[in-house]
């Protein structure tokens, strides 16, 4: 889905119901919104019979508008005693409300009140891409797609069990129900799918016939005399459904990464059964005391800072829902400037945001005379403010994320992975003398660097980057209230001191050293000119060395672990072998904190068969064969 502004929808009442200027047409039926969506999309669909006795059920809607419809069927789902466990709902918008438009609107329906307050708490900042909310504690799982219908239904990952085909009239909005789009359908469409429009103009129902869908035009709603609907009957034959039986893994390493892994399989049901060499989580590079929350700005867009957005915005909602940094764990979402490092690059920072056209409750722009008095740095050229970010201590998160698993998760630490063995379609993971420690049908290796010593991942181009960070008692004056970035960072107080870093070395020392604190300090007087170095203990070696895990691309490695034992068979990722059972969460750099709870999320929707919580083009990114592909390719 290619990087663009995105234009919200101001709010806007005729004669009562709200109105789009942008098509000259109304949200709803003037016999009432509700109703509407109980009787076209929920009934059209055969909801929510249809759904009885299924572990979970996948809905996607091509206009989110008012989200009536999308609380319609929550209330629904909450009615049925016989509903599936769990909901997705995936929704295409490319003009969304803000959330306090979405108050004043749901307002008009009481009854709806106690969903729409949790809708709109966890409504995210306006910005084009996926945006994945866990609802009634994630039960109910909203993927918002904020863009041009056209952009990013071919960039959908699902597998649709029920369509609601809602936009404005055909005449009105042509787009939203050309052939291009409608004939989309059946390739997110699951077995036995159906859908469901108020729309039954010829050409509507002719794209959706040859698309594969047998139609029908039962009563409509209100003064529309028909409605359409659809079931997925293709002449061609369907891949069978795809469900998980054996719902146990193993994940190796309790740093971020696995800690990660843990909550978000747990949290779906799965038995999981951590490894951990060391006696404690957190141990490598998840042990600084103060790690960096924040996402990564380009002025095109790329899909590196896309994704870094995306991961971003999904830790932080994620976090809120374990408890609230500094509440279920340590850290302060105080805030992040990144300062401009010269006039040219407040100026390219400034352009940044205004062609890419972000709200401020995302990112906003920082006069130098604010920075100055926010930091009492008067040598600032102006920063972007990142108001949701800030620091947390990645230990601490560790231990929450596995609390947060309860008893399905069994700890074994002190115990090191040295060898991986599969045999009838189950993974034994064995220590340095053979003995088993565990098995499953599914391993996950989030290890970091680790992972090369196990046979199966010697060839993942992972590397070790050398960092030191330096601890700093600066006094409460002198501290930053804020984390502030730019060549390095400075966190506020934690636990009485600041942390300055960070280095990137290519050695191997593991110990302390003093250029790297010089260098450190060089860092703090850019960063905050009004701290002298005679203000800092500059003689005291104080700080920790970790070594990051990193990728030559800079990009995590997530997903289905290459077989290099085996031949690629083709140009395509899905040419790649695979080991069957076998997922890596590796490589994520300086930026484990924001990549860990994603990660997690995305490689657990792919286990179990669930919509993506991203582009399927940003997924490839990240796919751990994709650099075997590019060796292939090169012959």
């Amino acid at each position: 889905m290619p990087a663009h502004r995105l234009t919200p929808v101001t709010l806007k009442l005729q004669d009562g119901i709200p109105y789009a200027d942008a098509y000259g047409d109304i949200y709803h039926s003037a016999e009432g919104g509700l109703e509407q969506a109980r009787h076209v999309f929920l009934g059209g669909n055969g909801l929510p019979e249809r759904w009885r006795g299924r572990r979970g059920f996948t809905i996607l809607e091509t206009g989110f508008g008012l989200g009536l419809n999308f609380l319609a069927t929550w209330q629904a789902w909450r009615e049925d005693r016989e509903r599936p466990a769990q909901l997705h709902y995936v929704a295409i918008e490319k003009h969304p409300f803000a959330a306090a438009d979405l108050e004043r609107l749901h307002s008009l329906w009481p009854q709806l009140q106690p969903l729409s307050a949790q809708l709109c708490a966890a409504w995210p900042p306006l910005v084009a891409g996926f945006h994945r909310l866990m609802l009634d504690e994630g039960r109910i799982v909203l993927t918002l797609v904020f863009g041009d219908i056209a952009d990013c239904l071919p960039d959908i990952q699902a597998a649709a069990d029920a369509f609601y085909l809602d936009g404005f009239a055909p005449s009105r909005n042509p787009e939203m129900w050309s052939p291009q789009i409608l004939a989309r359908l059946n390739r997110l469409a699951a077995p036995e799918s159906t859908l469901a429009t108020y729309t039954v103009t010829g050409n509507v129902r002719r794209t959706l016939m040859q698309a594969g869908f047998l139609c029908d035009r039962p009563p409509g709603f209100g003064r529309k005399p028909q409605m359409l609907v659809g079931r997925f009957a293709p002449r061609w034959q369907q891949p069978p459904r795809v469900s998980v039986q054996d719902r146990r893994a193993i994940v190796i390493g309790a740093g971020i990464a696995g800690s990660a892994a843990c909550e978000r399989l747990a949290a779906r049901g799965w038995q999981v059964t951590l490894i951990e060499r060391h006696a404690r989580p957190a141990q490598e590079a998840s042990g600084n005391l103060a790690g960096i929350v924040m996402p990564m700005m380009s002025r095109d867009g790329n899909q590196a800072s896309r994704l870094a957005r995306a991961a971003y915005l999904f830790a932080i909602a994620q976090w809120a829902r374990l408890g609230g940094i500094g509440t279920a764990f340590a850290g302060r979402q105080c805030g992040v400037l990144q300062l401009a490092r010269d006039g040219e690059q407040a100026r390219v920072q400034q352009a940044t945001l205004q062609e890419l056209g972000l709200p401020g409750d995302f990112v906003r722009w920082v006069e130098p005379e604010e920075v100055a008095a926010m930091t009492g740095n008067a040598a600032s050229q102006g920063a972007w403010l990142f108001p949701r970010g800030g620091w947390v201590t990645p230990a601490s998160l560790c231990e929450a994320m596995l609390a947060a698993c309860g008893p399905n998760l069994v700890r074994l630490f002190g115990r090191g992975a040295a060898a991986l063995e599969r045999r009838d379609g189950t993974w034994m993971v064995r220590d340095a003398a053979g003995a088993e420690i565990a098995n499953a049908p599914v391993v996950v290796v989030a290890g970091g660097i680790d992972a090369h010593r196990l046979h199966q991942t010697r060839n993942l181009p992972l590397d070790a980057v050398r960092g030191q960070v330096t601890h700093l008692d600066l006094g409460s004056e002198n501290a930053p209230p804020l984390v502030i970035c730019g060549d390095g960072y400075v966190t506020p107080e934690v636990q009485g001191l600041c942390t300055v870093g960070a280095t990137y070395d290519v050695d191997a020392e593991t110990a302390l050293r003093r250029d790297s604190q010089e260098e450190n300090l060089r860092r703090l007087a850019q960063l905050l000119p009004a701290v002298q170095a005679d203000d800092a203990p500059a003689a005291e070696l104080r700080g920790r060395v970790g070594f990051r895990c990193v990728t030559p691309d800079r990009m995590p490695l997530v997903g289905a672990l290459p077989d290099a034992d085996l031949p690629i068979t083709g140009s395509r990722l899905r040419d790649v072998p695979r080991h069957p059972g076998l997922y890596g969460l590796m490589g994520y750099g300086s930026r484990g904190l924001i990549w860990a709870p994603f990660a997690a999320e995305l490689l657990a929707s792919v286990l179990e068969g669930e919509p993506l919580p991203i582009e399927r083009s940003l997924f490839d990114v990240l796919d751990p064969a994709r650099f075997a592909l590019k060796a292939y390719r090169r012959g």
